[in-house]
Protein backbone atom coordinates (compact mmCIF):
# COMPACT_ATOMS: atom_id res chain seq x y z
CA UNK A 1 0.00 0.00 0.00
CA UNK A 2 1.46 3.40 -0.69
CA UNK A 3 0.57 7.11 0.22
CA UNK A 4 -0.04 9.22 -2.47
CA UNK A 5 -0.80 12.80 -2.06
CA UNK A 6 -3.33 14.37 -5.09
CA UNK A 7 -2.39 18.01 -5.61
CA UNK A 8 -5.34 20.31 -5.69
CA UNK A 9 -7.82 17.80 -3.67
CA UNK A 10 -5.58 18.28 -0.60
CA UNK A 11 -6.18 14.59 -0.35
CA UNK A 12 -4.39 11.32 0.80
CA UNK A 13 -5.25 8.68 -1.56
CA UNK A 14 -3.83 5.08 -0.34
CA UNK A 15 -3.10 2.62 -3.49
CA UNK A 16 -2.96 -0.93 -3.11
CA UNK A 17 -1.21 -2.79 -6.09
CA UNK A 18 0.46 -6.73 -5.81
CA UNK A 19 4.01 -5.00 -7.11
CA UNK A 20 3.97 -2.46 -3.89
CA UNK A 21 3.22 -5.38 -1.70
CA UNK A 22 6.50 -5.14 0.88
CA UNK A 23 7.72 -8.43 2.38
CA UNK A 24 7.68 -7.68 6.25
CA UNK A 25 10.38 -8.77 8.56
CA UNK A 26 10.24 -12.08 9.66
CA UNK A 27 10.35 -12.45 13.35
CA UNK A 28 13.76 -14.34 14.64
CA UNK A 29 13.88 -16.26 17.76
CA UNK A 30 16.55 -18.19 19.55
CA UNK A 31 15.94 -21.28 21.20
CA UNK A 32 18.44 -22.08 23.88
CA UNK A 33 17.55 -26.54 24.59
CA UNK A 34 20.14 -29.03 25.26
CA UNK A 35 18.19 -31.52 24.02
CA UNK A 36 18.66 -32.41 19.90
CA UNK A 37 15.32 -33.94 20.00
CA UNK A 38 13.66 -31.13 21.47
CA UNK A 39 15.73 -28.72 19.42
CA UNK A 40 15.02 -30.52 16.22
CA UNK A 41 10.82 -30.48 17.31
CA UNK A 42 10.92 -26.56 17.70
CA UNK A 43 13.28 -25.51 15.25
CA UNK A 44 10.88 -27.58 12.51
CA UNK A 45 7.27 -25.73 14.20
CA UNK A 46 8.91 -22.68 14.01
CA UNK A 47 10.24 -22.61 10.31
CA UNK A 48 6.68 -23.75 9.29
CA UNK A 49 5.17 -21.06 10.45
CA UNK A 50 7.91 -18.96 8.73
CA UNK A 51 10.39 -17.72 12.13
CA UNK A 52 14.30 -17.72 11.89
CA UNK A 53 15.02 -19.88 14.27
CA UNK A 54 18.76 -19.61 15.85
CA UNK A 55 19.64 -22.70 18.20
CA UNK A 56 22.41 -22.69 21.27
CA UNK A 57 22.61 -25.66 23.29
CA UNK A 58 23.81 -24.23 26.51
CA UNK A 59 24.55 -21.20 28.04
CA UNK A 60 27.41 -20.94 26.72
CA UNK A 61 28.03 -17.41 24.58
CA UNK A 62 24.49 -16.80 25.14
CA UNK A 63 24.57 -13.11 26.18
CA UNK A 64 27.13 -12.09 23.28
CA UNK A 65 24.75 -13.48 20.76
CA UNK A 66 21.45 -11.78 22.21
CA UNK A 67 23.27 -8.96 21.77
CA UNK A 68 24.18 -9.07 18.17
CA UNK A 69 21.30 -10.86 16.88
CA UNK A 70 18.39 -8.54 16.94
CA UNK A 71 16.18 -11.31 18.34
CA UNK A 72 12.34 -10.91 18.82
CA UNK A 73 12.06 -13.55 20.98
CA UNK A 74 14.06 -16.09 23.53
CA UNK A 75 12.81 -19.54 24.16
CA UNK A 76 14.91 -20.93 26.91
CA UNK A 77 14.94 -24.04 28.95
CA UNK A 78 15.68 -23.73 32.40
CA UNK A 79 17.40 -27.26 32.86
CA UNK A 80 20.69 -26.53 30.96
CA UNK A 81 24.31 -27.81 31.20
CA UNK A 82 26.27 -24.96 33.07
CA UNK A 83 24.36 -22.11 34.23
CA UNK A 84 20.68 -22.35 34.65
CA UNK A 85 18.00 -20.87 32.51
CA UNK A 86 17.34 -18.57 35.76
CA UNK A 87 21.20 -17.61 35.84
CA UNK A 88 21.03 -17.27 32.10
CA UNK A 89 18.20 -14.73 32.44
CA UNK A 90 19.94 -12.49 35.21
CA UNK A 91 22.48 -11.72 32.50
CA UNK A 92 20.01 -11.36 29.94
CA UNK A 93 17.89 -8.78 32.42
CA UNK A 94 20.85 -6.91 33.34
CA UNK A 95 22.55 -6.17 30.11
CA UNK A 96 21.96 -3.67 27.17
CA UNK A 97 19.24 -5.68 25.65
CA UNK A 98 17.53 -6.50 29.29
CA UNK A 99 13.95 -5.61 28.15
CA UNK A 100 13.97 -8.48 25.40
CA UNK A 101 11.42 -11.30 25.37
CA UNK A 102 12.11 -14.64 27.02
CA UNK A 103 10.20 -17.43 27.68
CA UNK A 104 10.75 -20.41 29.84
CA UNK A 105 10.70 -23.40 27.79
CA UNK A 106 10.94 -26.19 30.67
CA UNK A 107 9.51 -29.79 31.88
CA UNK A 108 9.59 -27.89 35.42
CA UNK A 109 5.66 -28.18 35.66
CA UNK A 110 4.93 -28.88 39.43
CA UNK A 111 3.44 -26.41 42.19
CA UNK A 112 5.23 -22.94 42.03
CA UNK A 113 7.35 -23.67 39.43
CA UNK A 114 5.45 -21.45 36.78
CA UNK A 115 5.20 -18.65 39.01
CA UNK A 116 9.09 -19.20 40.44
CA UNK A 117 9.77 -18.32 36.32
CA UNK A 118 7.28 -15.62 36.22
CA UNK A 119 8.86 -13.62 39.20
CA UNK A 120 12.35 -14.50 38.07
CA UNK A 121 11.23 -12.45 34.66
CA UNK A 122 10.79 -14.63 32.53
CA UNK A 123 7.28 -13.24 30.17
CA UNK A 124 5.99 -16.21 30.41
CA UNK A 125 6.21 -20.19 30.79
CA UNK A 126 5.61 -22.93 28.14
CA UNK A 127 5.74 -26.78 29.64
CA UNK A 128 7.25 -29.32 28.29
CA UNK A 129 6.23 -31.97 26.79
CA UNK A 130 5.04 -29.29 24.33
CA UNK A 131 1.55 -29.45 22.76
CA UNK A 132 2.69 -29.31 19.14
CA UNK A 133 -0.84 -28.22 18.13
CA UNK A 134 -0.92 -25.09 20.48
CA UNK A 135 3.38 -24.06 20.49
CA UNK A 136 3.15 -22.33 17.59
CA UNK A 137 0.17 -20.41 18.85
CA UNK A 138 2.02 -20.01 21.98
CA UNK A 139 4.96 -18.32 20.62
CA UNK A 140 2.34 -15.70 18.34
CA UNK A 141 1.45 -14.94 21.22
CA UNK A 142 4.32 -14.12 23.01
CA UNK A 143 5.71 -12.35 20.02
CA UNK A 144 2.72 -9.72 19.88
CA UNK A 145 3.25 -8.89 23.99
CA UNK A 146 1.22 -11.31 25.80
CA UNK A 147 2.34 -12.63 29.08
CA UNK A 148 2.29 -16.90 28.63
CA UNK A 149 1.93 -19.03 31.84
CA UNK A 150 0.93 -22.82 30.79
Amino acid sequence: MVRRYCPGTAKIVLIWHPILKRKSRVPKILVVEDSPDSMKLYRALLTLKGHEVVGLSDGEGLLETVQQGNFDLVLMDIQLPGKDGFALLREIRNSPVGTMRVLALTAHAMTGDRERALQAGFDGYITKPIDVRAFPEQVQRALRGERLSG
